[in-house]
């Protein structure tokens, strides 16, 4: 079957995006910093925020929880644009080339509350043709509902479309339901793998 469409995660893929950029600067010790990301202002909280959760309760939450890192957790969503560092050149460069051969989509794990942001800083997202953000859906990946919405709303086959994401979870989710998936590593090895797949 030939591939018809490119599905594209965003941030880690297209876009670098790290809380380590804000906290760095608040932190004396990197372990500290390392501390406070894997206990307090974790993954699996930030994560709730991209399934639809504002951000005003998800801070008041962390800072009833943990009043003594009340005014770190406030940074989080108060310096969140300076999290979002840079695109991610090389990955850019290559959606632009696909571009020119094949409909592109979105698919990401972002909070509905600051995508503004990111489409106001990067003009690229003008290229793609349908964009699906889990914040705003209330679902997220890799539950395969994200994907079977996708597929609907745009009208795509899973057998024709190719999707690119940083997470392994993600990209086994796509893989069970038929989509030809690879996990993102850098510019270069994606170049790799759309050659391999008859892409570029």
């Amino acid at each position: 079957m030939k591939i018809k469409n490119i599905i594209f995660d965003f941030g880690g893929v297209l876009v670098d995006w790290n809380p380590r950029y804000v906290f760095r600067k608040y932190f004396q010790k990197e372990e500290e910093m390392e501390w406070f990301l894997a206990n307090i202002c974790t993954n699996e909280w930030n994560v709730e925020q991209d399934r639809g959760r504002s951000m005003a309760e998800a801070t008041k939450l962390l800072q009833n929880q943990y009043p003594e890192h009340s005014e770190m957790i406030a940074r989080f969503y108060g310096e969140w644009e300076s999290m979002l560092k840079s695109e991610i050149s090389g990955t850019v460069e290559i959606l632009k080339e696909l571009k020119e051969k094949y409909p592109l989509y979105g698919l990401t794990n972002w909070s509905a509350e600051t995508i503004d942001i990111a489409y106001k800083r990067f003009d690229f997202f003008n290229l793609f043709d349908g964009i699906l953000v889990s914040g705003e859906e209330e679902l997220i990946k890799p539950d395969p509902e994200i994907y079977k919405l996708l597929l609907n709303r745009y009208n795509l086959k899973a057998e024709e479309c190719f999707f690119i994401d940083d997470n392994k979870d993600n990209v086994k989710a796509a893989k069970d339901l038929g989509i030809n998936a690879v996990q993102f590593t850098t510019p270069e090895q994606l170049r790799k793998d759309l050659k391999e797949f008859d892409i570029l």
